[in-house]
Parts: structure tokens; C-alpha cells; sequence
């Protein structure tokens, strides 16, 4: 089956984590999130693939992008969606993709229950 990482090469969780799956005898297809952004219906779907009960759950509330455009205050799933469809920054890194489930490498182990 297919693995796909959500990658930011400046990223040493990202990279820890492609290099353990490439340890492994896996080649993940690569998405350079950053140049190549979801969609917002590709951010739904992976949030219910990561099976989460809030999209806030895969973003990077530390930004400065997070902060600065309010989103701590934000309830609305819509809006956290399109916030972080027009600002893939706010992805948390990686996310390794596996047919209909996924995981968050941090701890980069965390995508081994995929494997």
C-alpha cells in the first residue's frame, strides 16, 4: 500500500521520519506541502484519516502566522480549515499517510504504527 509523507525538508522531525521509513524499504511518495498546499477538502480528509476530533489538533499553534491571525479564538472547523489551506505553515510536520488511516511523526516512532 501506497505511504505518502506531508514533508518539510528544514524540518529534522520530517527528515527523521522519511529516513525511518526509507530504512525501512519504503519509498513514501513525497508532498512538499509548503510549495504544494491542501486543499481544504484534502485537509478534512486527513484529519479524519488521523482521526481527530478538531482540526487544531494538526496545526502548529506556535506560529507566528497562528498567533497573528487570531486562531486561538477561532471555533469554527470551516475557518480553521481555510486558514490553514491559505497558510500551509501552520501543518503540523510530518504526517505519513497510509490508505485510510495516518499519523503525526512527532515522535517520528509515531508513524511506525502504519507500517
Amino acid at each position: 500500500m501506497k505511504l505518502t509523507i506531508y514533508h518539510n525538508p528544514r524540518c529534522s522531525k520530517s527528515r527523521t521520519t522519511l529516513a525511518l521509513l526509507t530504512d525501512r524499504g519504503h519509498a513514501p511518495e513525497i508532498r512538499a506541502y509548503l510549495k504544494d498546499a491542501a486543499s481544504a477538502s484534502e485537509l478534512r480528509d486527513l484529519a479524519d484519516k488521523l482521526g481527530l476530533t478538531s482540526v487544531r489538533q494538526m496545526m502548529r499553534t506556535g506560529e507566528a502566522v497562528y498567533k497573528d491571525m487570531g486562531l486561538k479564538s477561532v471555533q469554527g472547523e470551516d475557518e480553521l480549515i481555510a486558514a490553514l489551506a491559505a497558510n500551509p505553515i501552520l501543518l503540523e510536520r510530518p504526517i505519513v499517510v497510509r490508505g485510510d488511516k495516518a499519523a503525526i511523526g512527532r515522535p517520528p516512532e509515531n508513524i511506525l504504527a502504519l507500517l
